[in-house]
């Protein structure tokens, strides 16, 4: 069972990852025809009933995935266990949320599984550098959001000051909204200053924008050059069915059972 589940190595395996992908595709293009209005009132009853089937399915596999690994808190509360958990909890949340169902195009984040079907492990690598790189600039993004926020205070307020409610400020959270959009460069222009002091803060803070949206990605690429891993294999962890392990390793990097 672990052999057809998790891996792709097999004819079964195979078959069974690729009958996977299309049936998540099916599912969520069912729950996307369910939204448009004209549709729905056409053909509402074939939709529910196929989103049912589909989440009969998925429910039984994902049993069939716990059952199939030695650890299954392990494979439940993995990256993977919580997407196929999460591929089927908003058709039952439906019976007590209405529209909760909307919720079921998470399963798109099912389709990473094409990688290890199509045999693309050197993008599986490509991945972990990007994820490494980005748990190493965590750290650093944090203490520039921080930056950031402290700023858009300062400015907020300022502003506050300068324009006041009667050109649209009409308190510090509101200003601060204008100080996020504004150096963002994003610019929606439902608030705009109408003072000269109020115009020369704002041509000030534009141009810090261009700067401080810079920052992230200098930290990311310069973490990225740093992130240096060799290949990795298609293989599943038997006891939690973690993957992406090198492709020298014997054991599981998430669980430590013996991979072959």
């Amino acid at each position: 069972m672990h052999e057809i589940i998790f891996e792709a190595d097999t004819p079964a395996g195979k078959a069974f990852d690729v009958g996977l992908l299309w049936t998540i595709l099916f599912s969520i293009a069912a729950v996307m025809l369910e939204s448009v209005a004209s549709v729905r009132e056409q053909f509402g009853f074939e939709l529910r009933a196929l989103e049912w089937g589909f989440t009969v399915l998925f429910t039984v596999e994902y049993v069939l995935r716990l059952i199939a690994v030695r650890r299954p808190l392990a494979y439940a509360t993995s990256f993977f266990g919580l997407v196929d958990l999460l591929a089927i909890l908003p058709t039952f949340l439906s019976l007590f949320f209405p529209g909760a169902q909307s919720l079921l195009v998470v399963r798109v984040v099912r389709m990473l599984r094409v990688f290890r079907v199509l045999k693309l492990a050197h993008l599986l690598g490509q991945a972990e550098v990007l994820m490494t790189a980005l748990r190493a600039s965590r750290p650093k993004i944090i203490v520039f959001l921080g930056a950031v926020l402290t700023i858009v205070v300062i400015m907020g307020s300022v502003m506050y000051l300068v324009e006041g409610p009667e050109n649209g400020f009409d308190n510090i959270p509101r200003s601060m909204y204008w100080a996020i959009v504004t150096m963002t460069t994003v610019g929606f222009g439902d608030i705009t200053p109408k003072t000269v002091m109020g115009q020369f803060i704002a041509s000030v803070l534009m141009v810090m924008g261009y700067g401080i949206l810079a920052v992230p990605t200098g930290i990311v690429s310069v973490e990225l050059a740093a992130a240096t891993r060799h290949g990795v294999n298609t293989q599943a962890c038997p006891g939690c069915g973690t993957q992406g392990h090198d492709l020298d390793a014997k054991f599981c990097k998430n669980c430590g059972h013996a991979l072959y």
